[in-house]
């Protein structure tokens, strides 16, 4: 009988080893600002012709962006992720109103995955990490937070006249159920497709950017599936 009590008790102890961490998933979004401080310019300008034209449709490079977190990069985690409806479905999500909350007006140029909401983190952003760890503490040992936004880079110019790039940045950052940061990362990649600079100043019509765009997540993405698993290889040991 003790045999028998000590066998079960070293395989509940193997099993409770050998099951991986869960996580949450509870920012997920892109912004239609695009920064042009690598230029020495106001993003203000991007911002207005951009951010208010419904053609410049940043929505299916966000879905390409979650299609490849979800099903390729999470994969390669060593945690797993609670399956999103645990989370969009979440009265108190739904209900929460985070700190330097950006809805409506304020948000207009944010566009989030369906079902999410914007919830800022990094510096001074510590009440949303812990309030959305203590939020989900009962299922999850952690949270992420995810986005990816964009910025035109110097390519090569004469006088004020050439080319530019697109640069796509992800940022993925991970806390522990306390709300502490794990780790956070900023991968970024330029884009193959060019634009052009005349006079210092870049040319931004949407059916010039939204290429570039496209084209530097897809360079991003090759770069984050090569580099992922290594940047997360050990943080389940931090949850």
């Amino acid at each position: 009988m003790k045999k028998i009590l000590l066998i079960l008790t070293v395989l509940c102890t193997l099993t409770g080893y050998s099951q991986k961490k869960k996580v949450a998933v509870v920012a997920f979004y892109t912004d239609k600002t695009i920064d042009l401080s690598e230029l020495g310019l106001s993003a203000v300008a991007a911002v207005t012709d951009l951010g208010n034209n419904p053609n410049f449709n940043l929505q299916p490079i966000l879905e390409k962006y979650h299609n490849a977190f979800f099903n390729d990069y999470s994969k390669k985690f060593p945690f797993d992720l609670l399956p999103e409806t645990d989370i969009t479905q979440k009265q108190e999500y739904i209900d929460y109103i985070p700190h330097f909350d950006r809805e409506g007006e304020k948000g207009k140029y944010i566009i989030n995955y369906p079902g999410y909401k914007y919830i800022y983190e990094g510096i001074n952003g510590s009440a949303n990490e812990v309030a959305t760890a203590t939020m989900f503490k009962d299922n999850a040992d952690g949270v992420l937070f995810t986005e990816i936004h964009f910025a035109v880079v110097k390519g090569f110019a004469v006088g004020g006249t050439g080319t530019i790039k697109m640069r796509a940045y992800a940022r993925i950052a991970l806390y522990d159920k306390n709300g502490k940061k794990v780790f956070a990362f900023n991968e970024g990649a330029n884009s193959k497709k060019t634009g052009t600079i005349v006079g210092g100043i870049p040319v931004l019509s949407f059916d010039k950017v939204l290429p570039m765009c496209e084209s530097a997540l897809d360079e991003l993405l090759k770069d984050l599936d090569g580099r992922v698993e290594k940047m997360v290889k050990k943080t389940s040991e931090s949850l």
